[in-house]
């Protein structure tokens, strides 16, 4: 069986952390993501998308995300229910989040310079998206692709600059 759940998308308001009487964090917080199409009116829609994270990565997230910061999770759905207060069954859906990616700085959202896919130094929770450790002892050269990383060298970390035009880029 496969329950995989895999989100880009914006904070609706700031993660709320709280404690379980045993002393483990968990920090629920809201995601909206853009739907891949528009609407009849031609407007596009989100959804709102509930999401909880625990432990060390519920403090990293409470820490370092606010309303706007634009986060990527990789989790699995959870259905849950309860009985209201008028004695209806309810029921709950939520991403139970494995890892979270904090997917700009934390100064992007609050500016437009901001580059998308930076963690500015504020912590990964998850680790995803951050370099690998190479060893630069010989700073001049190039890092070998069969290190024990498995990534292959980056071919723009050399220091030379990149001749290209506006009409070369694709966007």
């Amino acid at each position: 069986m496969i329950n995989r759940v895999v989100l880009v998308g914006r904070l609706t308001r700031d993660p709320e952390m709280r404690y379980t009487q045993s002393g483990i964090a968990v920090t629920r917080f809201t995601l909206a993501c853009d739907r891949p199409f528009a609407g009849q009116d031609g407007k596009r829609e989100a959804d709102f998308i509930d999401c909880v994270v625990w432990r060390k990565q519920a403090e990293n997230v409470a820490q370092y995300l606010k309303k706007g910061s634009l986060a990527g999770v990789d989790g699995r759905l959870q259905i849950s229910s309860y009985e209201g207060q008028d004695g209806q069954r309810r029921y709950r859906a939520e991403v139970v989040a494995d890892s979270v990616r904090f997917l700009e700085s934390r100064n992007a959202s609050r500016s437009s310079e901001g580059d998308a896919f930076s963690t500015g130094g504020t912590g990964n929770a998850a680790g995803w998206g951050s370099q690998p450790q190479q060893n630069n002892s010989s700073s001049s050269a190039p890092a070998s692709s069969s290190s024990n990383s498995g990534f292959s060298a980056d071919p723009f970390s050399g220091g030379s600059s990149i001749d290209l035009s506006d009409d070369d880029l694709p966007f």
